[in-house]
């Protein structure tokens, strides 16, 4: 029973990465400021160049507003790149986009700290800020 219920998930497992969507959960404090800090240490793209793995540890700062992420939807959707291709300023500014676009934050900071591959080690950094007109 166990093992069926194991081999499920591992089955499943793909097809939920692939069809996450990253989803947003009410702020249960709107009205006060405070930092949400999120570190994800296994990210993992390939590069669009050589087809080699890239590895990164991604760190996401933001001030909520309205909404805040759910993070089971943030680890699938990080997931999600494992299997694509992205140069690393592409990408790390693709997932500013993506959450900025799901919580709309009063403010986010993300910083994508590559692993050095062939002697370079590569950390972009992108912002955004709620009034901006960037």
């Amino acid at each position: 029973m166990k093992d069926d219920l194991l081999e499920e998930n591992v089955r499943k497992s793909p097809l939920a990465i692939r069809d996450t969507r990253l989803t947003a959960v009410p702020n249960p404090y709107p009205d006060r400021d405070y930092v949400v800090e999120i570190t994800l240490p296994e990210f993992t793209c390939t590069c669009p160049m050589t087809g080699y793995p890239d590895f990164a540890t991604i760190h996401v700062r933001y001030g909520p507003d309205r909404s805040i992420i759910e993070l089971k939807s943030l680890k699938l959707y990080i997931n999600r790149y494992r299997d694509e291709s992205h140069y690393h300023e592409a990408v790390v500014n693709r997932i500013l986009d993506d959450l900025v676009a799901c919580i709309t934050p009063r403010w986010m900071e993300l910083v994508g700290d590559f692993n050095p591959r062939g002697n370079v080690k590569t950390v972009v950094k992108v912002e955004y800020r709620k009034d901006s007109k960037a």
